[in-house]
């Protein structure tokens, strides 16, 4: 049975973006459409490693040939969007940690949203033994890096690890740095995997 286990967050314990959150943000962008939505994700790597929101919407207005007319709303949405929990997933992190496995947080996530997740969700965020945020670490995933710092900050090897994400590319970016992963689908395959899934004893991983 494996021991410790990671989480990405947005897509897993956290929801994605809907489509009301979506269409309130391209509103306030003033740009229609998928033209939008193409700059917002081209930029936001940068954004997801360290730089701060201001920089970043300066830069997906650049990639649009824009100026966008109210910064701080478009920061504001954008940030509560990114704030909606799955109750289910927060109930089997409670669930894992009262049965003694070792959990850990490895998210994708912008600066100003840390705090936000801290203060609104410190009971649940503190049955965590390490939390991996990209923009504290200045690497996102599927950067092998942040696989490795990931390990590193909980103190095991990779290959000690069972991590979830729902993007097949940090799945199998996670598996080329040594760790056991699985895309998610479920609290229920979360849990029966947990039960069931032998990590790779004695995998070093690789630099």
């Amino acid at each position: 049975m494996v021991n410790v286990i990671v989480f990405d967050l947005y897509g897993v314990i956290a929801r994605i973006q809907s489509e009301d959150a979506r269409q309130r943000i391209a509103d306030l962008s003033g740009v229609p459409g998928e033209r939008f939505w193409e700059a917002y994700w081209a930029c936001r790597q940068a954004y997801d490693e360290g730089q701060d929101g201001a920089a970043y919407w300066a830069t997906v207005a650049g990639a649009l040939g824009t100026r966008f007319a109210d910064v701080p709303a478009l920061i504001e949405a954008d940030l509560d969007s990114w704030c909606v929990v799955d109750s289910a997933m927060v109930e089997v992190v409670h669930e894992l940690a009262d049965q003694g496995h070792r959990l850990g947080l490895l998210s994708n996530i912008v600066p100003e949203l840390v705090p936000l997740w801290e203060s609104r969700h410190g009971d649940w965020l503190g049955r965590f033994a390490s939390l991996t945020y990209s923009c504290r670490i200045g690497v996102a995933k599927p950067g092998r890096r942040a696989y490795e710092i990931c390990a590193e900050q909980m103190g095991v090897r990779p290959g000690d690890v069972l991590f979830f994400d729902d993007r097949e590319a940090n799945v199998v970016a996670a598996r080329e740095a040594g760790m056991v992963a699985e895309v998610f689908e479920s609290p229920q395959q979360v849990l029966t995997l947990c039960a069931t899934v032998r990590p790779r004893q004695g995998f070093a991983g690789g630099s």
